[in-house]
């Protein structure tokens, strides 16, 4: 496909449809590897993970109490004469008959015989025994020795992005480690002749290049790391040979501007030149002048636009559901969504769908609102500061008043 086709018309590929268009073009990186758990965060499992025996193995107490030789709920005023006593690490030798009971803590393995816990606050102990002074509940207080798997229970489904409670899940299993899918190598290009170092001299008309800090660390913070970054003036045959660098080196390139239709605006053509360009424009304010395609042997070419709110959003809408498909996530992730109210007017004319950036506040009745982060404008940075919410505005909505319910994508990203 040349680089002028616009297979779509002039006003772009709809975003869900560039979406699924993309996921079914990108096939899952092939190279493994296999880590320990404490270098596994993030990745993606590439195998499922079985769990070898039962765990806790034993059952336990869930608190600290009595253990009582009888299976039976307790009745108040019931009397167990004292035996011993287990801690967790150090179960208690030996099995409880009727009548009989052990000083237990949290976490300790309860002995034969023993099917009730007393929780200690309930029990009065005097002259090696108990006494139940409280009504008791009807619940037992004993944690099953399957409570958290059984053996030959998979623990992970492979293709699975790793977080923080998966790891320890594996690791309160016995599993040290595990085999996981390669990173994704991204290389990135900024292009513009007007682009120079923060903290250099600005010459009149240049601007401080900020896109390549903005995407590398918002891609960074969802798991995927920049291999080579580099900043090229808008000249033709720098701009190939660094492309052509950047596909013989990286699993996917990613440049910022360039792909628009002015006369600077290099890269599609030299994409197309290279590799090929699936398609071009998005129905989407902002990232219109978005580019999809491959570069060299098939390497995923992602073209975002050059201002950088709209870098941003692409990025996240098209970008990151494609680099979880590289390194082999089987189902993608995406934002929740949530139903939220304007808390302020937001401006516009009818045209494109939209994804405004606001802040999620609350009002005393718990209603859920998305406060504008001032202009919606996609040069301007600020939009993005302290962002929650991507508001869902539909492509026929024109000025909408305080209290107009959306659709909202919930960008504030997950601890566990």
């Amino acid at each position: 496909m040349s680089g002028s086709a616009e297979p779509y018309g002039p006003e772009g590929l709809p975003l869900e449809d560039a979406r699924q268009r993309i996921l079914e073009a990108i096939q899952p990186l092939t190279d493994l590897e296999t880590l320990a758990l404490a270098d596994a965060l993030g990745r993606v499992s590439a195998e499922p993970t079985v769990a070898q025996e039962a765990v806790p193995g034993f059952r336990a107490s869930m608190m600290d109490g009595y253990a009582l030789g009888q299976a039976t709920q307790p009745a108040q005023g019931e009397r167990w004469s004292l035996r011993g006593r287990a801690v967790a690490g150090q179960p208690f030798q030996g099995s409880l008959g009727a009548g009989e009971a052990i000083r237990i803590l949290t976490g300790a393995p309860l002995p034969q015989g023993a099917d009730w816990v007393l929780p200690q606050e309930l029990v009065r102990e005097n002259d090696q025994a108990i006494t139940l002074v409280q009504e008791a509940s009807d619940r037992p207080w004993i944690r099953a020795a399957d409570e958290e798997c059984r053996a030959d229970d998979v623990l992970l489904e492979a293709g699975h992005r790793l977080g923080p409670a998966d790891l320890a899940r594996l690791a309160s299993c016995g599993i040290a480690d595990l085999k996981v899918h390669q990173q994704a190598k991204i290389g990135m290009l900024i292009s513009g002749d007007e682009l120079v170092p923060a903290g250099s001299i600005r010459p009149a008309g240049a601007i401080w290049e900020s896109n390549g800090t903005l995407l590398e660390t918002m891609l960074r913070k969802l798991g995927h790391n920049v291999h080579d970054r580099r900043v090229v003036p808008d000249q033709p045959e720098a701009l190939r040979s660094n492309l052509s660098d950047l596909a013989a080196v990286c699993d996917v390139v990613v440049t910022t501007g360039g792909v628009s239709a002015g006369d600077s605006d290099w890269i599609r053509p030299l994409v197309a030149e290279l590799g090929s360009v699936d398609f071009w424009k998005l129905f989407l304010r902002p990232g219109r002048p978005f580019a999809f395609g491959t570069l060299g042997h098939g390497v995923p070419f992602f073209g975002l636009p050059g201002n950088p709110v709209a870098a941003a959003i692409t990025a996240l809408q098209l970008l990151w559901p494609a680099l979880q498909r590289l390194e082999g996530q089987a189902s993608p992730e995406l934002f929740p969504r949530l139903r939220v109210e304007l808390a302020d007017p937001l401006q516009r004319r009818p045209g494109r769908p939209e994804l405004a950036r606001a802040r999620l506040e609350s009002n005393a009745q718990g209603k859920l609102l998305a406060r504008l982060n001032g202009s919606q404008a996609s040069s301007r940075i600020s939009s993005l500061h302290q962002a929650d919410l991507l508001l869902e505005v539909p492509a026929d909505a024109g000025t909408l008043d305080v209290g107009t319910p959306l659709w909202a994508q919930l960008v504030r990203t997950r601890l566990l």
